[in-house]
């Protein structure tokens, strides 16, 4: 129970199902946000639960899955492994994925958004893609 590496995998593997609950929720609440009208009290509500969703959850939840998948890292010694560095790409795009969520965000609280429900339907699905690689990758460790 004292061994600090487990302790720092168990963080991160809480960080990461909280980031990702975060990524797999927002485009969820932007394909309900589309269909709202603008001013209306359910857009209002939909902005408060993004903005909350968002900096509350999701973006702490992201750092600390970052800070922690870093040390474990160094900790194993895993800089040189095929499969950390293909994980590590996967998470490149899933950091994107948050970037872009985090615009999109922005765009609902101006009420600027342009795009249809559907196009939050297919970007709700990135998360998920890049979530069943970056699993693979770390369970599998393909490449040594």
């Amino acid at each position: 129970m004292s061994d600090p590496y487990l302790w720092l995998k168990f963080v991160h593997i809480l960080a990461i199902i909280s980031w990702m609950a975060g990524l797999l929720y927002l485009p969820r609440l932007f394909v309900y946000h589309v269909d709202a009208e603008i001013g209306s009290r359910q857009s209002e509500t939909f902005k408060v639960m993004e903005r909350r969703l968002m900096k509350a959850i999701t973006t702490p939840a992201m750092i600390v899955s970052v800070i922690t998948g870093l040390w474990l890292g160094f900790m194993a010694g895993w800089w040189s492994s095929g499969w950390l560095h293909a994980k590590t790409l996967l998470v490149v795009l899933l950091l994107a994925s948050h970037v872009y969520l985090a615009r999109v965000v922005k765009i609902f609280a101006r009420d600027a958004n342009t795009r249809p429900g559907r196009w939050y339907r297919i970007i709700n699905e990135v998360p998920t893609v890049l979530m069943i690689g970056i699993v693979f990758f770390v369970v599998m460790k393909p490449f040594g």
